[in-house]
């Protein structure tokens, strides 16, 4: 009985099915590297969009001296303007 890696169907012509026939081209991926923490850091403040907007949907943040719009879409994302 063949083996099923070495059956190939009208699907699969010309196509290599036998790992054998082909190199191992993954690439082993790195191990996830976490990004050092200072003692220093500490997880940013969070804000709900209710508290933000209330019943508006537009806010204004001044950042640098420079006005910032941020907006509720008609999608209901979040889009920041300049």
């Amino acid at each position: 009985m063949a083996n099923q890696a070495d059956e190939t169907t009208p699907h699969d012509a010309g196509r290599r099915t036998n790992s054998v026939d082909r190199p191992n081209t993954r690439i082993a991926s790195s191990p996830a590297v976490k990004p050092s923490r200072n003692a220093d850091w500490r997880e940013p403040p969070v804000y709900d969009s209710g508290a933000l907007f209330g019943e508006a949907n537009e806010v204004g943040i001044v950042h640098e001296g420079a006005l910032y719009r941020l907006k509720i879409t008609r999608q209901g994302k979040l889009i920041l303007n300049k």
